[in-house]
């Protein structure tokens, strides 16, 4: 019987560990996939071993399964296997390498590499010479070549199953989420955010958002897509928190109180000192920016240490000695430049020479200035709430219709993928990219009614909320067909 198998090889960091670290941080992937995993399809197969996780899967869901465990944290490659059972003889074994590989080897040198586990009559290095040689006589391959073949074929035999890896893919790498701890990312929905809290949770640690709205709808509906959107796509094994903090009254005492020059600086203090209040309610013992080192005025190291004295938490900043487009090349492989470069901006404090050099002395007469009391009732009024209720939180207040059967219907649809092909229906379909969709449907007809879709029809309700939101368009609606 033949079913697709996926053979997941460890972060070698995890294999150094001790055996009882070793062994929960494998137990802890194991989890994570089971949950992950059992969203696709309750009939997955999922078994733990000391070095590696096997997943057994259908082909029908094939593509989602290999997509899932290529953006899960603690795997660092992703072996596609065929396998087969019943695997009594050598013979029955070069019969069936025969028939899978074959065709790949067609003008061209290779070498065959077994592993085998169990008791059996032939050894491995007999499998391979065994399997090369039926493979020359009965292919149109060039040759055998063991030292710098141009296809290698992989096959592991543990007892009767025999395992053909077709594919090898380099996985996410670091921890299992879920092993080292929670942490709070200072999210404003840009490059540098959102690769910064990727990289968190990269290496494992489950990462919860926190957003300072300083005055805009748009803006904090931007975040909070993005939000989801890495949250669902490298972090989705735990639920996580997105907060969001009015800070527009903050921002108008930080006008009254602080001089030009400072207030750059003074801002980042004052939501250091927010996230802090709110991380160890949280019981958080850490956060993280995406502050580079010079990248702006108020990032100097100089300055960075002004914006440190302001709390006694752990600080982490992966991007620190990052150049931008070291970060912008990683915000385009993760997805989430697109996002970046379509968020709307408040851009409240805009200081006329910025200090690059603070003096500490300075900072100290200047923070004594401000009104702490703002800041408290700031954090006291902040909104938290889980990021997969994200959807339902921002159309509580004027829910997005949703349009399940197009007939009778006088619709456009859009379709905001960004696949090559939209989706196919009964009326006018568009497709338009999600991250085109801002200025795209500003040209667009007004006197149509638009529905957005996209596969799940979660990044379309959000879209449509903002554009209802920030280009004051009433007819938007969200399609999502019966399946």
């Amino acid at each position: 019987m033949k079913t697709q198998k996926f053979i997941l090889k460890l972060f070698p960091e995890i294999m150094v560990k001790g055996s009882s670290a070793k062994r929960q941080m494998v137990g802890q992937l194991y989890n994570n996939l089971l949950k992950l995993l059992g969203e696709i399809d309750t009939d997955i197969r999922v078994r733990k071993f000391s070095d590696k996780i096997e997943v057994v899967t259908s082909v029908k869901v094939l593509d989602r399964v290999r997509v899932r465990l290529l953006n899960t944290s603690g795997i660092e490659q992703v072996l596609e296997a065929l396998q087969f059972d019943n695997m009594m003889t050598l013979d029955d074994i070069k019969l069936e390498v025969g028939r899978v590989v074959s065709d790949r080897l067609e003008g061209k040198t290779f070498v065959v590499r077994a592993k085998r586990t169990g008791t059996h009559s032939f050894n491995s290095s007999e499998m391979e010479r065994t399997i090369g040689g039926y493979l020359l006589a009965n292919s149109n391959a060039k040759s055998v070549d063991l030292h710098n073949p141009e296809v290698t074929i992989r096959i592991e035999l543990i007892n009767n199953q025999l395992n053909i890896i077709n594919h090898k893919h380099r996985g996410l790498g670091g921890y299992p989420i879920g092993t080292q701890g929670d942490i709070l990312s200072l999210m404003s929905g840009g490059f540098d955010s959102t690769v910064a809290s990727y990289m968190t949770m990269k290496r494992g640690i489950k990462t919860h958002f926190i957003f300072f709205n300083l005055g805009g709808v748009a803006h904090e509906i931007g975040v909070k897509q993005v939000s989801f959107y890495l949250w669902n796509r490298f972090g989705a094994s735990h639920r996580v928190k997105i907060i969001s903090v009015p800070f527009d009254d903050v921002l108008t005492e930080i006008f009254r109180s602080t001089p030009e020059t400072y207030m750059g600086v003074t801002l980042k203090r004052l939501m250091l000192m927010a996230s802090e209040k709110i991380a160890k309610e949280m019981d958080i013992d850490a956060l993280v920016t995406g502050e580079s080192v010079a990248q702006v005025s108020s990032q100097t190291l100089r300055n960075l240490a002004l914006i440190d004295q302001a709390t006694n938490m752990l600080v982490i900043r992966p991007l620190a000695t990052m150049n931008k487009p070291e970060i912008i090349d990683i915000a385009s492989e993760i997805g989430t430049k697109h996002f970046a470069e379509n968020m709307p901006e408040y851009c409240g404090v805009i200081s006329k020479n910025p200090i690059t050099h603070g003096s500490f002395k300075r900072m100290e007469r200047e923070a004594k200035r401000f009104d702490y009391s703002v800041l408290d009732r700031a954090v006291e009024e902040a909104k938290s709430i889980y990021v997969d209720e994200i959807v339902d939180d921002i159309t509580s207040n004027a829910p997005i219709e949703i349009v399940e059967d197009l007939d009778g219907g006088d619709y456009v649809v859009i379709d905001i993928r960004g696949e090559s092909r939209a989706i196919e229906t009964s009326c006018e379909t568009l497709n338009i990219p999600f991250h085109k969709l801002k200025m795209e449907f500003k040209k667009l007809p007004q006197d149509k009614n638009y529905l957005l879709y996209c596969e799940k029809g979660v990044m379309s309700q959000l879209h449509a909320q903002y554009l209802r939101d920030s280009q004051n368009r009433e007819n938007i609606k969200v399609y999502r067909p019966i399946k």
